[in-house]
């Protein structure tokens, strides 16, 4: 992302950090310089210091899917697929699943998956000691796991082991999204003895994923091998490997030192020409995902609907994108993606318009920017270096609403687990992705009154009672009008502030085969090839 040369008029500084140092546990294996180059694929990538990033039970992330697997997975085109779980069967009345596991799945080690390890992994993620801040969220639908959450309870009650290979699941009420959930990290399975091993488990995980974990490096590289007894059938590509701080991505494409790359917004345009000698190794598409900022309801000036509107109104969303982002986003006025089940053309967002956000400001009950208490802007960042999208929203709001703010930087591997914690100020930088392709995972995720990820803390009663008929009405049409009702709703009350949402652009070699852009991180790699490498 291109930054600004220097701080514009309207911000103040502030610094929080925070560190962490992690033992380099390297078992014994295979060194990168011996895999032949015909066998694997190469990334480049980053580590976090943060080992909770790593945990499924915890992560806030897409997960590692090479090396952890659940019940079901999407495949390439986003259909709900079987994966531990070979079949299951639903109750009439939509709240019992059973599902019946493969009998020839095993953990990396050669054990065999059982129910009891389900149970085990997601009581787990419940577990009050391991404060998952994803659970109840992606498992929260299951009878007894709030209450475990809570500390009121040592099991889940609506979790049975019927035997070694069923599985029997209870929920609150008939939830048609409730399958999609168990894709989430947060409900992949884990093995006791490898977790119960130590804190520094997840260097050397006994997952049930199509690649092992065979080596991990710090700063220099991971590598998986193909799991040769994935119960789905071997992955076809023997090694991915992943170069740790290697360089600039798309340098290291045209160098041959890595097979698929990520493309920065630099080197957009450049890959988009058709002269480019790479444009016909470019793959893009529109992810499904929304950038905002949220807005901490519960603490002033964001408590007033007006304040939130007019921060909302005095946002200059092309003008963001055209200068912080080179063009290459899609403006957002509202949660839902692009491609998203319920995206509306027809709705209506909060537009630009200084001069309407300047008299929202002045009939809030804060009676213009003078009565505003001093405003804190948290973002993941490190030193006195302030992000050229904060600066950016930073100098509308000083131009149309003579707003000054403050930044803090929190280090980006921690950011998350201080906002989790309330740790922030009145602003923070936010965004979200799609789980799975429903309108329930952006509308009630992330703005029902009870939902842990409602950051900002935002409260509609009227809104609140609409989603929860939403998480049980049967009939599809119905189902997204309702969720567009929400849709605008929300807009209206300003919780948060849209901002974009974003376009992926990737450099792929020709030699590899069975790559198709994902909106949703599948583990695209088992059914992936190299021809000719």
């Amino acid at each position: 992302m291109r930054r600004f040369q220097k701080l514009k008029a309207g911000l103040v500084l502030l610094v929080m950090t925070a560190s962490a140092c992690t033992q380099d546990i390297t078992p014994p294996s295979l060194d990168l310089a011996s895999i032949p180059p015909s066998q694997e694929i190469v990334y480049s990538g980053a580590e976090s210091t943060n080992m909770r990033d790593y945990d499924p039970a915890t992560t806030y992330s897409s997960g590692n899917k090479l090396v952890f697997s659940g019940l079901v997975s999407f495949d390439p085109h986003l259909n709900l697929t079987p994966d531990l779980a070979e079949s299951w069967e639903i109750s009439d009345d939509g709240t019992v699943y059973t599902f019946h596991l493969r009998e020839n799945a095993r953990f990396h080690d050669d054990r065999f998956v059982t129910a009891r390890d389900v149970i085990y992994s997601w009581e787990r993620a419940a577990s009050p000691a391991l404060k998952s801040d994803t659970v109840l969220t992606y498992l929260g639908d299951i009878v007894g796991v709030r209450e475990m959450v809570a500390g009121q309870a040592e099991h889940i009650s609506g979790l049975q082991a019927i035997d070694d290979l069923t599985l029997q699941v209870t929920i609150d009420a008939p939830k048609p999204y409730f399958l999609m959930k168990l894709t989430f990290p947060t409900a992949f399975i884990v093995d006791k003895a490898n977790v119960e091993s130590g804190e520094d488990w997840v260097r050397k995980p006994n997952g049930t994923g199509p690649y092992k974990q065979l080596e991990w490096r710090s700063n220099e590289y991971i590598i998986y091998e193909a799991n040769r007894e994935f119960y789905l059938g071997p992955p076809s590509i023997p090694y991915v490997v992943i170069k740790l701080y290697a360089g600039y991505d798309v340098r290291l494409f045209e160098a041959g030192d890595v097979d698929v790359a990520g493309v920065d917004l630099y080197s957009v345009d450049r890959m988009l020409d058709p002269q480019e000698p790479l444009h016909d190794q470019l793959v893009s598409g529109v992810d499904l995902c929304t950038g905002y900022v949220v807005f901490d309801t519960t603490r002033p000036p964001f408590d007033d609907v007006n304040v939130r509107r007019a921060f909302s109104m005095a946002f200059d969303r092309q003008r963001y994108i055209d200068v912080v982002l080179r063009g290459q986003a899609l403006p957002a006025i509202g949660p839902y993606p692009p491609g998203l089940p319920g995206f509306n053309y027809e709705l209506k967002g909060l537009p630009y318009d200084p001069e309407q956000a300047r008299e929202l400001l002045k009939q809030s009950k804060y009676g213009g920017p003078e009565g505003l208490p001093p405003i804190v802007y948290t973002n993941g960042g490190v030193g006195s270096y302030v992000s050229l999208d904060v600066a950016a929203m930073a100098e509308m709001w000083q131009q149309n609403l003579g707003v000054t703010l403050q930044v803090e930087n929190i280090e980006y591997n921690y950011y998350y687990d201080q906002i989790y914690s309330g740790n922030h100020g009145q602003i923070f930088s936010g965004g979200w992705c799609a789980d799975y392709p429903d309108p329930e995972n952006f509308a009630d995720v992330l703005f029902h009154s009870g939902s842990n990820q409602n950051q900002g803390g935002y409260s509609n009663p009227v809104l609140d009672q609409l989603l929860e008929q939403a998480r049980v009405e049967q009939d599809v049409t119905q189902r997204v009008a309702m969720y567009q009702q929400a849709e605008q709703m929300i807009v209206d009350d300003a919780p948060v502030l849209f901002t974009t949402h974003s376009l992926s652009y990737q450099l792929i070699k020709p030699y590899v085969k069975g790559f198709v852009f994902t909106p949703i991180s599948i583990p695209l790699e088992r059914y992936m090839w190299l021809d000719g490498k």
